[in-house]
């Protein structure tokens, strides 16, 4: 006798909670990341706060490729993102460096205070956007770097090399530089996507299995460093092209349907009479000579939503 199927509404009713599942599973990892700090085990908590990341990549890639993005889905992703890497991070901080400072709390709390907003940007900015770059640090990367900053310096390189630093002060101090990068308006890449179809894909998807590799081997060196890495690389980056005054070639805050064809690409318009002068904002819209006029969309039809994580 065969088996008995599911009615599609059920099958469909899972499918929308996995993204959500995957979602409660980062709160968890970022609750017991401060649960097992405040037991002073700071290398499993950091190894927790690295799980939550890696969860927080697969919800958004579960919704997008079921296709059951949801506002819901993204305010809780955000919500659960703000424990997860703003208030666990910053507590495995307090706990290992300003526990005993009378105000010591005070750049945890920045931190925190940093990552809600970043999320609440993001939420505006990008949120239901497929990206090719996040504007700021993301937070998953800012918690990661607090985090995985006790297993690297419990390495025989950090003992050798860099013991002498009063890492107290320099935590704290990386601390306010990675609040301020999360605010500002850097682009950093997101994690390329991976596949077979292209040289690029294959490329691609040879180098993040070597990435893989070496964080499963050496995860105390690789992910400290990678992270601070990608972090540099980014303002850097940033900074060079600022000097060569130079314009982005497309528009990161597009969406990307397709690997590597944008032809389909919507082109949005402008309109600058919100900020013109009073005697201007009658006449009509400028739209670019060579595009022709999109369609209006409804602005809260997102369905496709990603976390924000560097992926």
């Amino acid at each position: 006798m065969a088996a008995m199927r599911p009615p599609p509404a059920a099958l469909q009713k899972g499918v929308i909670i996995l993204p959500s599942a995957f979602t409660m599973a980062n709160l968890f990892f970022g609750i017991y990341a401060m649960v097992t700090a405040d037991r002073g085990d700071f290398i499993l908590a950091a190894w927790f706060i690295v799980l939550a990341a890696i969860l927080d990549t697969l919800d958004g890639r579960i919704a997008r490729f079921t296709r059951t993005g949801s506002k819901f889905g993204a305010e809780l992703d955000s919500l659960v993102d703000a424990i997860s890497f703003g208030v666990a991070p910053a507590y495995i901080m307090y706990r290992l460096h300003f526990l005993d400072s009378t105000w010591g709390w005070l750049l945890p709390f920045l931190y925190i205070m940093a990552v809600v907003v970043r999320l609440a940007r993001f939420n505006v900015e990008q949120a239901g956007e497929a990206k090719r770059h996040f504007h700021g640090l993301p937070s998953p990367t800012a918690g990661m770097i607090l985090a995985t900053s006790h297993p690297f310096t419990q390495t025989p390189f950090f003992e050798a090399q860099l013991s002498f630093l009063p890492w107290s002060q320099v935590m704290g101090v990386a601390m306010v530089l990675i609040s301020v990068l999360m605010l500002s308006h850097v682009p950093y890449p997101v994690v390329p996507r991976i596949g077979f179809r292209t040289r690029r894909g294959i490329i691609t998807t040879a180098i993040m299995l070597g990435l893989i590799a070496l964080a499963v081997t050496v995860p105390r060196y690789y992910f400290f460093t990678a992270l601070i890495t990608y972090t540099v690389w980014g303002l850097a980056r940033s900074f060079v092209l600022g000097l060569l005054d130079r314009i982005p070639e497309q528009d990161p805050l597009l969406d990307e349907e397709g690997d590597e064809d944008d032809s389909g690409a919507e082109v949005r318009s402008l309109d600058y009479r919100a900020i013109a002068p009073v005697r201007h904002r009658s006449e009509p819209v400028v739209r670019d000579s060579e595009s022709p006029p999109s369609r209006d969309r409804d602005p809260g039809s997102s369905n496709d939503p990603t976390s924000e994580d560097p992926s």
